[in-house]
């Protein structure tokens, strides 16, 4: 007799099968079905041989038998617990190869649906993204999303889709000021977290529809000159200065500043690997504070994806709200940054795209990403 299977993919649609026929039965057809709910289901259909139920349970039988008429020695080792698991390392290897024998039904299944050269305009599309530095596991799940569909034979089109499946992707923090809030910046050293703030600074207090009360508080006691440099650009702008060099010290500042709309905290910047510099931002972030804290990340767009992901796991532990992206005038590859961007799913703020202060800051946009993104592809 043959049987269906319906699952959200092969392998859990097999594993119905083995669950409740085991392994003697025999793969006769997979394909992909579109459900009610619109989502693409796996159907596999087996045939179960006559009998299989009641013969196996007599060989289940017969093969414990026999390991009981062992002599008294082995008689002593063998137990049911040992039985029952060379019974599922039997039935684990027979369904390793029953998987292998569906991939390779899969793979025939996908030629046969997609139309005459689809299958070399697709790989030629996702090696374009994959130098650019797009991930191929996230390639493949969008290419698979479209299966049969006549856009895999078009180039062009297969390229627009992909592009606007980033956008899509793709996640923004809008800039909202209607609260009063306490902003601080971590990140790597060298990233620009100072110039960084001195350009948020400059454009809450100046360049808004109203004008912010800006205050500052430099945790950077680590940097050589980093005390100096922020009070200069303080002195610039008019902007209250508090330095800070203890977790006590940081609550008093806080105080010192209640009544500013924003206060923007620099702190030092550190190697993703550097442990005792983590902990005591960790005893910052954790402080008793009465205003609202956002924690960001500054990320370089010239960092390589691999040191991206370093320092997005090590940082995330500061309950991160966005990421802050920096140098983006020193590249013109902004492929592994979008990568980092459509894996983690990190919400941008700001881009910082120049040496200028405050002109060289923007408000994160999809467009201005994906606009430099494409101008490379285009190269």
């Amino acid at each position: 007799m043959t049987e269906t299977f319906v699952a959200l993919d092969p392998k859990s649609a097999y594993e119905q099968a083995v669950n409740k026929y085991g392994t003697g039965i025999k793969l006769l057809s997979a394909k992909q079905v579109t459900g009610e709910d619109g989502k693409l289901w796996a159907e596999l259909s087996v045939a179960v041989p006559e009998g299989y139920v009641e013969d196996e349970r007599v060989q289940e039988d017969s093969e414990k038998e026999a390991l009981v008429e062992k002599s008294p020695v082995q008689e002593e080792v063998i137990t049911e617990e040992t039985v029952s698991e060379e019974l599922a390392s039997e039935s684990e290897t027979a369904l390793l190869e029953e998987l292998a024998a569906l991939k390779v039904q899969l793979s025939q299944m996908k030629e046969e649906l997609l139309p005459q050269g689809e299958e070399s305009v697709a790989s030629k599309v996702k090696t374009i993204f994959i130098e650019k530095g797009i991930a191929a596991k996230w390639l493949d799940k969008v290419l698979a999303s479209l299966m049969g569909n006549s856009i895999l034979s078009d180039e062009r089109l297969l390229l627009a889709y992909i592009l606007e499946e980033i956008d899509e992707s793709l996640e923004i923090k809008e800039e909202s000021l209607d609260v009063a809030k306490i902003i601080m910046l971590v990140g790597p050293t060298g990233v620009g977290k100072t110039t960084t703030i001195a350009k948020l600074a400059a454009r809450y207090a100046y360049m808004m529809d109203k004008p912010y009360k800006v205050g500052f508080l430099n945790l950077d006691s680590f940097k050589v000159g980093a005390f100096d440099q922020l009070g200069h650009y303080a002195d610039i702008m008019q902007i209250e200065h508090v330095t800070i060099d203890s977790v006590q010290s940081f609550i008093i500042g806080l105080e010192q500043l209640a009544d500013y709309d924003i206060i923007l905290v620099d702190t030092a910047g550190m190697s993703p690997y550097d442990t005792q510099k983590f902990i005591k931002t960790i005893e910052f972030v954790q402080s008793d504070v009465v205003k609202k804290l956002e924690v960001n990340l500054l990320l370089a767009a010239t960092v390589k994806y691999e040191d991206m992901d370093d320092i997005y796991k090590n940082f995330s532990f500061l309950n991160l709200n966005s990421v802050i992206i920096s140098k983006f005038d020193e590249t013109r590859h902004l492929g592994s940054l979008l990568n980092f961007m459509l894996l983690y799913k990190v919400p941008m703020s700001y881009f910082s795209v120049g040496q200028e202060v405050p002109d060289d800051l923007l408000v994160a946009s999809k467009e201005y990403l994906l606009e430099r993104f494409i101008g490379d592809l285009d190269a």
